[in-house]
């Protein structure tokens, strides 16, 4: 192929636009053959991640703590952790707590929606983790580094198993925040590109639900012809350069965003699903929709074959003041969507394949911050686990009397991060990728699997 200086100049422009669609917005799939897997016999296909960014409050969700109620106003009987800026004053929170359905867990009022589905949970309640900082511990739940530029969750699932469509990626992220990290929480970090996120929307807001440079209303014929011309300069270039994993990632990136222009507005499209289920994740109620829609579109990219797909909710759960009203919110946007996708997922054969995981990067402090907030609390907070390979209807571990710190059974982020590998097939101490002189994993030298809340 001989390329005039207009030909080139306009392949250029294109390529401008196709980079933007592969690189940050669209992925490709995963060559299998990067790394042999399974490990162990997976027992998921998939996970969603609900990503509540700012931090909920566990004492006031799923963590009763009796005794918080008991000595509310009164000192906290133990020395702050360092970097508090809170008073050493217990405060009880404002909502009731009940024990529900047949497993007698307690969740609070704060969450009816997802109260009526814990028979369907998993919840563990003695996280811990790295960070006293925003930014360091949305790195950690993320990435898995709490200072360091390190590939996203999604993207080393992306590179293990690859997609399982063959049109669509393998890692999309939803309403992904800009802050804390921004895309360094969803990118590959020095993994081939091409594993990092396809995104939808931004910062907690579903948008228009498309994704970038996908739509185009050129004719099939011009279209092709482009892409022809771009991969023919990507593989002119790579023939020059000699084996090249980045040139490589492009070369498969581009191709990809070829063949999503054909899947993946059919999969996004809402509009396809009944009117009951949109209602049934609150579509077309204004406190609930973008979340809601978040959610559904999560289901159907699991459903067609993406492997890990995370839904944020902004950074909204940062209550150092004003507790009450903006935990109520942040509850009503999401509480009844997530019960849904939960239902959903059930409904349509798909929860046992895979697993839903819903948390912040830490909680919140049982003392008062301000008049009526609370600060960050990495010592010990809650996630909650809903899907396969996890048991139904079950608490683990336990954070001391007031809340504070995880006392038994402590789980760390890496540990979470070695147990959803585990359950998809793969040893998180055999994930390695070679960089800057030694192999690198997820979990960096640490993490094990959490056997006690498997199945």
């Amino acid at each position: 192929m001989t390329f005039s200086r207009r030909r080139f100049n306009t392949a250029a422009g294109i390529g401008l636009g196709s980079l933007m669609v592969s690189a940050p917005s669209l992925i490709s799939r995963c060559s299998a053959a990067a790394v042999e897997v399974p490990h162990v016999p997976p027992q998921i296909k998939r996970v969603i991640f609900l990503f509540m960014h700012g931090g909920p409050s566990h004492i006031d969700t799923f963590d009763y703590k009796p005794m918080l109620a008991k000595q509310d106003g009164k000192p906290l009987p133990f020395a702050l952790p360092p970097n508090i800026d809170a008073a050493p004053t217990l405060m009880n929170g404002p909502w009731k707590f009940k024990k529900r359905g047949e497993s007698g867990l307690w969740v609070s009022d704060l969450l009816p929606h997802m109260a009526s589905e814990i028979d369907s949970m998993c919840v563990i309640r003695s996280m811990h983790t790295k960070g006293q900082s925003h930014g360091q511990a949305v790195g950690m739940v993320n990435t898995g580094s709490d200072n360091l530029v390190r590939p996203s969750v999604g993207a080393w699932i992306s590179y293990a198993l690859g997609s399982g469509h063959p049109d669509l990626p393998a890692h999309v992220a939803i309403s992904p925040a800009t802050a804390h990290g921004g895309p360094r929480n969803y990118g590959a970090a020095f993994l081939p590109a091409m594993h990092q996120a396809t995104v939808i929307g931004r910062n907690g807001r579903f948008g228009d639900g498309k994704i970038p440079f996908l739509d185009s209303r050129e004719d099939e014929a011009s279209l092709r012809d482009r892409f022809d011309l771009i991969q023919a300069m990507n593989q002119r270039h790579l023939a020059r350069s000699g084996a090249d994993r980045e040139i490589e990632g492009a070369i498969e990136a581009v191709d990809l965003a070829s063949r999503m222009r054909n899947a993946a507005p059919e999969v996004m499209n809402l509009n396809n699903e009944s009117a009951a289920t949109l209602r049934d994740y609150g579509i077309g109620e204004k406190t609930t929709d973008s979340y809601g829609r978040g959610c559904l579109l999560a289901r159907r990219l699991a459903e067609a074959g993406v492997r890990f797909i995370s839904v944020s909710s902004g950074q909204v759960w940062d209550q150092h003041g004003n507790l009450k009203d903006g935990h109520n919110k942040n509850a009503a946007a999401t509480d009844l969507p997530v019960a849904a996708l939960i239902r959903d997922l059930k409904r349509r054969g798909l929860w046992d394949e895979t697993l839903v995981v819903w948390g912040g990067e830490f909680g919140r402090t049982p003392v008062v911050q301000g008049k009526n907030g609370r600060d960050h609390n990495p010592q010990g907070f809650t996630m909650v686990l809903s899907g396969g390979g996890v048991k139904s209807g079950f608490a683990y571990g336990e954070t001391d009397d007031f809340g504070y710190y995880a006392r038994t059974n402590r789980v760390h982020m890496h540990d979470l991060h070695a147990t959803l590998l585990h359950l998809l097939g793969i040893d998180h101490t055999r994930l390695t990728y070679p960089y800057a002189g030694r192999d690198f994993r997820l979990t960096d030298v640490a993490g094990r699997v959490v056997e006690e809340i498997l199945v």
